[in-house]
Order: C-alpha cells, then structure tokens, then sequence
C-alpha cells in the first residue's frame, strides 16, 4: 500500500473545501504541505483527482469514485483510533433531520441512543429535505432523517415511520364551521405554507394536485412554529404534520380541518450514503429507527 491515511485527508479536505489554503486550514497545516501531499498522491499513481474550475479545485470522475471509498476508509480508521484510545466502539454520530423530524422526534431518538449507549455523543443538524441530502451526499453528516420524497443513485432511502399532514385553522375562522372542506373552501382561503424544497411542502403540493395553482398562498415560512403562530392569529390556514399539532389542539388554540377527498399521508425516511461505512453507532441509530442495514 503506497498511500498514507493522511494523504486521504488532504484530498478529503481539498474535495470538500474545493480550495487547498482553506484544506490546509481546516488539517493545521502548511499550505505547502498540503498541495505536497495532494501532488505525491497523483504522482504515486499516475492520476488526477481534481479539475481547476476558476479558482476553485473540483473533483473530477475519478476524484468522485475515490472520494466516497476514501470517506469509509477514514471514517474506519477513525472508529479504530478511538476504540485504541478509549475502549469505546461509538463515538460521536452526526445527524441531520428535517423540521418536523427534528423537533418533534429526534430529541427523543437522541435520548434513547445515548441512555443505550453510555459515552456516546450525538449533534443534530435541522434543516430542510434538499439540505440534509446534499449533507450525507458530502459526507457532513453520518445520517439523515427527512420527511420527503428524495432520489439519488448514491443514497439509500429507506421508509421507517408513517406521517400525515392535517389542515387547520384558527377556532374562528369561517372554515373551522364546516363539516368538511370542499375544493371551493379551499380556493377561498388564505394559505400560510412551508417553504418549497421541504418535505412537508413536497407532501402539501401532491394532495393538491390540480387544484394548486387556483390557491391563494398567503405566506411561505421556513419554520412550523412561525406558521402555527400566524395561523393562531387567524391569518390564514395551514397543514402541518400531526405530530407537530397534538399540543395545539389539546388546548384548542388550533383546530383540524376535514379534507379527507385529499391524500394527505405520507412517510418519513432514513438516509445514508451507500458508501458510508456502517459504525457502531449508525448500527444503534437504525435499530432505533426499526432499521435492517
């Protein structure tokens, strides 16, 4: 074997930063250095790993199917260090979880994974479904967690728990009367929605097929919180995820809306990139989840 495992971090680094004084930075390290170790690796093996974009290093066919092999090989080689130096077989796990996920379920995933696993240390990244793919796809997280349909020939999406969305309202609202909604009703509301590129969005766009561009949307947050709030203000209607409902439902500041003629149901899915190595942890993180990897 002629490469060194810090030799793949340089070319991890400069993969990820797409700048080698950036790469340096981040490796504490010469800037010097580090072109040095990216040089010796090509020429060790007569390759090429990046194309210069501008002023930016970009990796090209080859560096892609190397940087993937090269990830799970670090991530390996790390898990060992740490089990050498602490006894211990997990370490800390990176997760990336949507909105609803996030704040809803995932605290509690956390919680378990750490009570079942003493020592171990979980960071929980929230962002929206585009986000957290491209995350796993680069190797800034270990796992996702999304609420949307996604489709990548690199990831693995697995289904692990159903979900629904419920429309609501405010309890004045002149909608909140009615037995059932109709496309009419629908039409004749204000809408607050979650923003395009979010599961919960994807999800809200299919149930409304045909009938979306005739809704008048008011409003497009970022956060469920910000919508509920607006809603409870009777600015508008909603949907959201139930589990994100419960509690304002219970105290009846918020109120569901009957559309059972739309398809609302969905499903949650976990995410890891094919060519991640499978540690301890993602093991323990996936029973959690009633995951078989």
């Amino acid at each position: 074997m002629h490469f060194t495992l810090r030799q793949l971090q340089v070319f991890l680094a400069i993969a990820h930063h797409q700048n080698v004084t950036r790469a340096a930075s981040a490796l504490a390290m010469s800037q010097s250095a580090c072109s040095s170790a990216l040089k010796d690796l090509e020429q060790q093996y007569d390759v090429q790993l990046f194309d210069r974009v501008g002023k930016r290093l970009q990796t090209n066919e080859l560096g892609q199917a190397m940087r993937a092999k090269a990830e799970a090989l670090i991530d390996q080689a790390k898990l060992l260090e740490r089990t050498l130096l602490d006894h211990r077989d997990i370490g800390e796990l990176k997760i990336g979880a949507t909105l609803t996920i996030g704040n809803y379920l995932a605290v509690e995933l956390i919680r378990q994974f750490m009570q079942d696993s003493p020592g171990a240390r979980a960071h929980l990244d929230v962002a929206n479904t585009e986000t957290i793919a491209h995350e796993i796809l680069n190797f800034d997280i270990d796992i996702g967690l999304i609420e949307g349909e996604y489709h990548h020939p690199d990831l693995d999406i697995i289904a692990f728990r159903n979900d629904e969305l419920v429309c609501f309202s405010h309890p004045d609202h002149p909608l909140a009367s009615k037995s059932k909604l109709s496309d009419k009703d629908l039409q004749s509301a204000a809408w607050i929605l979650r923003e395009p590129g979010s599961g919960t969005r994807q999800t809200f766009d299919r149930a409304m097929s045909g009938l979306l561009p005739q809704l008048n949307i008011l409003l497009e947050l970022q956060h469920t919180e910000a919508i509920k709030r607006a809603v409870e203000a009777n600015l508008g209607i909603a949907c959201l995820s139930k589990i994100s409902l419960e509690q304002a439902f219970e105290r009846k500041s918020l109120v569901p809306l009957n559309v059972q003629h739309r398809n609302f149901k969905r499903q949650f899915y976990f995410v890891l990139h094919k060519e991640k190595y499978r540690t301890e942890g993602i093991k323990k993180w996936a029973e959690l989840c009633d995951i078989k990897l």
